[in-house]
């Protein structure tokens, strides 16, 4: 293992660098993205109404978080698979997934929005968190030890 890191030296730093810029995307979330859902989430929000939202700035904030997410999950899994095909896949696979996401989100907050808090909290979850690569990677590793 050690021999493999020390061989794989500039692709384990740019492991490291993707990484990292998630982590950093979650550290500043409260300064780079408009979202009033990080507060209200925090807080005891079954009793709560739902904050005043700026619908349109939402939406933008949320795509362009999810936008960077994508990114920096698609770089890890090229590095992680060097896999030309496993690449494209999950480049259509976050953009299919991207696509309901919003759409959900912005649906369930439109027409549903008091009534199911907690489908807005889920569904948001996977817009801003990198659920997909935690769930892609270990499927993808164990495809290719499949074959």
């Amino acid at each position: 293992m050690l021999n493999y890191l020390l061989k794989n030296k500039t692709k384990v730093i740019f492991i490291v660098i993707l990484l990292s810029l998630l982590i950093a995307i979650r550290a500043f979330e409260n300064t780079i993205f408009y979202d009033p859902f990080l507060d209200y989430f925090k807080k005891n929000y079954m009793n709560l109404p739902l904050p005043n939202t700026n619908i349109i700035k939402l939406f933008f904030s949320l795509g362009f978080r999810y936008y960077l997410n994508s990114i920096i999950s698609l770089g890890l899994i090229k590095l992680l698979f060097n896999d030309s095909k496993i690449l494209k896949f999950s480049i259509f696979l976050y953009s299919v997934f991207g696509i309901i996401f919003m759409v959900a989100f912005f649906f369930v907050l439109v027409k549903f929005g008091e009534t199911n808090k907690m489908n807005l909290f889920y569904i948001r979850r996977f817009i801003i968190q990198p659920i997909l690569l935690i769930l892609f990677i270990p499927a993808f590793y164990y495809q290719k030890k499949m074959k």
